[in-house]
């Protein structure tokens, strides 16, 4: 049996007198490639913020390598999770490369000067999300893929074993889309990082994830393996959509047909 990475046990949180997840139970197998699914509303992007506890808990707990989130420092915390969250706002009149090399702060400590390995993992990350030649350029300069793609660098120069990725295809063209997921795919199978990424696309979901956790109104409704978790019957459920759930011609995978007059909703 795969070891739990990452584990919520009667999870409530919210904002403010709002309760948004509700009695969240849940696993992340270690270096999975999970992917967060359902409609919009649901609570995926509530659910990853309380994970990189940027949420105060109404109830339960996150349980991270067997320790309570909560009683590990913030430091270390961004040691072990990389949060690149839907929307971030860069200071002003701020170059990319320096964006990207605020990644390195939770290794630095005070007084620490820039290291070869920061200089490597800062150049490693623009290499990955194809942003070198972006490095010089103002962020406020960009196009909304562009900066997508940045903030994408500067988490991953954090160098974390655990990325947690809200819409990170969000902006993005279809083929930066599917070299962002096949990147993730290699950070897990090359480096054995454990993936957990919220998507709207539930085909690109159930190609490349090898877990899926499926929510609804706050709580999870399914979780698995995408070849048992992605049905017919679940997607009209979750969703409102008819549909066929017919094999990918390229990988196998489930994949999403919606039918003629498809929506129930």
């Amino acid at each position: 049996m795969t070891e739990s990475l990452i584990s919520i046990n009667g999870l409530q949180v919210g904002y403010d007198g709002t309760t948004v997840c509700r009695d969240v139970d849940l696993a992340v197998p270690a270096g999975s490639y999970t992917a967060i699914i359902g409609p919009n509303a649901c609570g995926k992007s509530t659910l990853l913020r309380a994970v990189a506890r940027l949420l105060p808990l109404k109830a339960g707990s996150v349980i991270l390598s067997g320790r309570d989130i909560s009683t590990i420092p913030t430091r270390a915390i961004a040691r072990e999770l990389g949060l690149l969250p839907q929307s971030s706002t860069a200071p002003e009149g701020i170059i990319v490369s320096d964006l990207v090399g605020r990644g390195r702060y939770p290794h630095q400590r005070m007084f620490d000067r820039w290291s070869r390995e920061d200089e490597k993992a800062v150049t490693e990350a623009l290499e990955a999300t194809a942003t070198t030649d972006l490095a010089d350029r103002l962020v406020d300069e960009l196009s909304g893929g562009q900066r997508q793609r940045v903030w994408l660098a500067m988490v991953l120069a954090q160098q974390t074993p655990i990325l947690l990725l809200d819409e990170p295809t969000t902006f993005l063209d279809i083929a930066h889309q599917y070299g962002l997921l096949e990147l993730f795919d290699s950070l897990r199978s090359d480096h054995g990082r454990t993936i957990v990424v919220v998507l709207h696309d539930l085909n690109q979901a159930a190609r490349y994830a090898d877990h899926l956790i499926v929510m609804k109104d706050g709580s999870v409704v399914a979780s698995g393996d995408p070849a048992e978790v992605i049905t017919a019957e679940l997607v009209e459920s979750v969703y409102g959509l008819r549909c066929r759930v017919e094999p990918d011609p390229e990988t196998g995978a489930p994949m999403v047909i919606a039918r003629a007059g498809r929506c129930v909703a």
